[in-house]
């Protein structure tokens, strides 16, 4: 009856967002005799809807194309659909898509946001710094386990007072980090992400006690500014995990223990730190989701804002140091009021500042706590972590059915502006879920930590996840975005999530094969600029086939994974060479469970 596609030009153009001023044009296909009158309803997320007549434009075989054209002139977020009339009953009229809860989205933002270009063509690479690389030269906290057994299982039990204290250090430091810069650069790495890394009681440093200390354990200040200026050399970029929501209750904040001679805002109601935080009459306070060793931060106080955006503040503080760029952990939960002078903070420092939110969904339309947020519509982010990009590729590359990647693309391409799409970051695992290759396994995974803390792939389980872990990490390298490497993935680390997602890299014992793969991929993404901001454009997904062209320019690139049980043959002739094996071709044909990257 009709034909819409919100992914094709020729029915919405352009893709994805919207520069404000700009206008949008839609079409839609009729079919003659059927349906009549069409018309466009839009509605601002914030606003009242409205209904636009499309106009008739022409014939095309059995269908009538009707044509609108939008104008949009303020930035924000806004949904349409279409009105059909039968032509044999106008008083049922049809609604397009079909479900009265559904409607298209269109996302408008003001082009006042400069990307780093230095982001673009190279390869993130994510380092939880105690596991993975460095010795016991540098001094630790009172209370502290040191490992010895570099690679053993981390401790997940709790103790005595039922808390899992995370406080067993293997020794990974900054110092370690420089020492495997050559490592990191024969890798194509450009980005190093450091996971948190100032003073904390814990290994993992969510538990900030200082944001104006780098933790001694990690070398203090000396080894942060020696590894940005060492990283320089190298052609990489440093970035640091912003973790300003919540802080340590034995911080020198909130300081419940009187581990630091000042008062802190548990200690006194005096103290200089009280309104960063929210105390109730009873004696307690605020907590990450309950957490009463992380008590949140009172985002909106002024003198914790201007602690962190000030002239002097931590984030000026640091990027004069040589940090390069922020990932914001659990963005969702700092408000507009603090992120807003953050991002400023940042760029006032340094332009071309990569600025990173953690988000766990589609950032372009996210509600958190009953606020729409407002991250790409102008000067706030970046960039954000792609986790529906990786939830997809996972799926699709386990159970051979490639509707959901599609899907995902398409939505990722339309919703999202064309600079943040090429900026985000394309992760396949992170120190939060397990190892890719554990996942990408197809095991039955034991129930509980005791138990997962001994699982281990069998040789038939692992080479299954290691031919899929080769299509998935084509994927995240050619897709739109930079690929972000989470330590020892390409070592073929295995594990289960948090703790066992965080084990200690396996310096002398890495699957070389994986490694290759790996090597393989970051040298042609460097190498082919239509990687950096080229145009995606979806050839086929269907039947276990998933193929897409990046293009910039002249340079056009054809990549495809086969997750099929049949060798296949795509029809595109204009491509001749085979970039993975480095081989001419006379057809473009993919065996079963390989990719090709074909120019």
């Amino acid at each position: 009856m009709y034909i819409f596609d919100e992914t094709n030009a020729y029915f919405r153009n352009p893709i994805g967002a919207i520069e404000t001023p700009g206008t949008l044009t839609l079409q839609i296909k009729l079919r003659r005799g059927e349906l009549v009158n069409p018309r466009c309803c839009l509605h601002p997320d914030d606003g009242n809807a409205s209904e636009t007549a499309m106009d008739y434009d022409h014939a095309s075989g059995i269908y009538d194309v009707y044509k609108v054209t939008l104008q949009f002139e303020q930035k924000g977020l806004f949904w349409y659909h279409f009105l059909v009339d039968n032509a044999r009953d106008s008083n049922k009229a049809v609604r397009i898509p079909e479900n009265d809860g559904d409607s298209f989205q269109i996302t408008v933002c003001v082009s006042d946001l400069v990307q780093p270009e230095w982001i673009w063509g190279g390869t993130i690479y994510h380092i939880f710094v105690d596991r993975f690389c460095g010795d016991w030269q540098m001094r630790t906290a009172p209370g502290a386990i040191h490992r010895y057994d570099w690679g053993g299982c981390p401790y997940f039990l709790p103790d005595e007072h039922g808390i899992v204290r995370n406080n067993d250090f293997f020794g990974g430091n900054l110092y370690g980090v420089i020492e495997k810069l050559p490592y990191l650069e024969k890798l194509g790495v450009t980005c190093i992400y450091l996971s948190p890394i100032f003073e904390a009681d814990s290994n993992h440093k969510y538990d900030t006690a200082d944001f104006m200390k780098v933790d001694e354990a990690f070398g203090g200040d000396d080894a942060l500014e020696k590894l940005c200026k060492e990283a320089d050399a190298h052609g990489m970029n440093v970035i640091l995990d912003g973790v300003f929501n919540h802080v340590g209750c034995d911080s020198v904040y909130f300081n419940r223990y009187g581990k630091y001679d000042s008062i802190g805002a548990y200690q006194s109601k005096d103290s200089v730190y009280r309104d960063w935080f929210n105390f109730h009459d009873d004696g307690t306070y605020d907590s990450w989701w309950g957490i009463e060793l992380l008590p949140a931060l009172n985002k909106s106080n002024p003198q914790y804002k201007d602690f962190l955006c000030g002239d002097d503040g931590v984030i000026a503080h640091w990027t004069k140091k040589g940090v390069a760029g922020w990932r914001l952990d659990v963005v969702d939960e700092i408000p507009d009021i603090l992120l807003d002078p953050l991002c400023q903070a940042m760029r006032r420092e340094k332009s071309d500042s990569y600025i990173v939110g953690e988000v766990w969904e589609d950032a372009s339309n996210k509600i958190a706590y009953s606020h729409r947020r407002r991250y790409f519509q102008g000067g706030q982010l970046n960039s954000v972590t792609n986790y529906p990009l990786k939830d997809a590729i996972i799926e699709s590359v386990i159970s051979g059915d490639v509707t959901l990647l599609a899907d995902i693309m398409a939505s990722l391409t339309n919703n999202y502006p064309k600079n943040v799409l090429d900026s985000l970051i394309n992760i396949l695992g992170t120190h939060d879920t397990m190892r890719i290759l554990t996942a990408l396994s197809g095991a039955q995974f034991p129930e509980g930590k005791p138990a997962m803390s001994h699982f281990k792939l069998t040789e038939e389980q692992r080479e299954l996840a290691k031919k899929r872990l080769k299509l998935a990490s084509t994927l995240q390298f050619f897709l739109p975005g930079v690929p972000c490497v989470y330590y020892g993935d390409e070592a073929g680390m295995e594990g289960g999530a948090d703790p066992f997602s965080r084990r200690c890299y396996p310096w002398g014992e890495e699957d070389q094969d994986i490694l290759s793969w790996y090597r393989t991929l970051a040298k042609i993404r460097k190498n082919q600029r239509c990687f950096t901001t080229g145009t995606y454009k979806l050839i086929e997904a269907r039947e276990g086939i998933f193929a897409f062209t990046r293009s910039e320019g002249d340079e056009h690139v054809l990549v495809a994974i086969n997750l099929s049980d049949t060798d296949r043959i795509l029809n595109v002739p204009t491509f001749n060479s085979d970039l993975i094996k480095k081989v001419a071709v006379d057809e473009i044909k993919i065996k079963s469970y390989e990719a090709g990257i074909f120019s």
